[in-house]
């Protein structure tokens, strides 16, 4: 029979997940919870472990288990854009990326030949993902390499099970320890995604829908100043505008078109309002800034964001400080790189100057922006 351990009931959580990984070692299976389903999981450098895996569901594509979407960029050292984009925000979460074989190599050529060969069972290219429950991202942490997980969608039985109970009828004393957190969040599979160097497509639909994997895909452009009250909110709503006119449709339109558009402030609070006088210079081209609501700059903000510009040298030093493999991303709004002066505590000159300097510059981005995409 199967070591069913209810977490939730355990003293010390740590210790399951410390027994968990030594049956791994030892070359037994262990189901895991994750947000979507329960998946049958198995060391990678354990010849026993893999092939016991591969008999419970051969041949149906397995998954590589990874720590975090940095972790992909050593599988696939040329990563699409695409999957870039979708691993950075997408994951941790029920997403799956498939990848050609002929895109990945890095650290897949390290793992031994029974891992890879569970991993290429089919003709689809070789998944990834990045769970976002906790049990499975803390046992990855204690892992030397990713773990090898079943398929999500059994070819006999259809979707895996959603609680432990269902994983012991299905599979009895084939698998040696299932760690019990209840339901799934989800209860659903994650989306396959199969990501080639020019495009992506829906392989097996689940949690995510195409429509927010169309959103995730797009280009984000980040705007950043001090505060988020007066010059980024004021480059985010004139750069939705000025985009807008340019793609001819109206401003809520852009994210259908590719676009995403955002600001943040480097020492901001959460929901504090636009300045009044940000409000009152905007509202002379009949743009509506008093909905808006300030928030602080953050990794995760970050890592979302392909484009992120900056109202001063010093913003952009100050990030690049703290993340500076970001260096492509981050740049000064000023063509010219000198710094947009900050209008707080100025009166209606002061903002207009800013104002007309942000639209100076946000119309020569948009001028380099829009051609490459017609």
């Amino acid at each position: 029979m199967s070591q069913i351990v209810e977490i939730r009931r355990s003293d010390d959580p740590r210790d399951a997940i410390h027994r968990a990984c030594h049956r791994l070692a030892e070359g037994d299976l262990v189901a895991f919870p994750t947000e979507t389903v329960y998946l049958i999981v198995a060391n990678p450098q354990s010849p026993e472990g893999v092939e016991k895996l591969v008999s419970l569901e051969s041949p149906a594509p397995r998954t590589l288990l990874l720590k975090s979407h940095f972790e992909l960029w050593d599988y696939v050292p040329k990563l699409p854009a695409n999957a870039d984009k979708l691993a950075r925000r997408g994951w941790p979460g029920p997403l799956t990326l498939g990848l050609n074989q002929s895109l990945v190599s890095g650290l897949f050529n390290d793992l031994a030949e029974h891992a890879r060969r569970a991993l290429l069972a089919d003709d689809k290219g070789i998944r990834f993902r990045v769970s976002a429950h906790p049990l499975l991202i803390d046992t990855l942490r204690l892992c030397p390499t990713p773990l090898i997980a079943s398929s999500e969608v059994s070819a006999l039985h259809g979707p895996m099970p959603r609680n432990a109970a269902e994983v012991a009828a299905r599979y009895g004393d084939r698998v040696s320890m299932i760690i019990d957190d209840g339901p799934c969040r989800y209860g659903d599979p994650s989306t396959v995604v199969n990501v080639s160097e020019k495009e992506w497509n829906v392989s097996e639909q689940g949690v995510v829908s195409e429509c927010t994997l169309k959103r995730l895909c797009s280009e984000v452009y980040l705007f950043i100043c001090t505060g988020n009250t007066c010059r980024s909110p004021m480059a985010e709503a004139l750069f939705r505008r000025l985009l807008a006119k340019q793609l001819k449709c109206q401003d809520e339109e852009l994210i259908d078109l590719g676009f995403n558009v955002l600001s943040a402030g480097m020492s901001a609070g959460s929901g504090s309002p636009a300045s009044r006088e940000a409000v009152n210079v905007l509202a002379e081209d009949g743009i509506d800034l008093r909905n808006h609501e300030s928030q602080p700059l953050t990794e995760r903000l970050l890592l979302h964001a392909d484009h992120v510009l900056t109202m001063t040298r010093g913003h952009r030093q100050s990030i690049l400080n703290l993340y500076p493999d970001l260096a492509d991303r981050v740049r000064l709004l000023s063509s010219e790189q000198g710094d947009i002066a900050d209008p707080y505590g100025g009166g209606p000159r002061d903002y207009a100057e800013c104002k007309e300097s942000i639209e100076k510059n946000l119309k020569m981005l948009i001028s380099q922006l829009v051609p490459l995409r017609s």
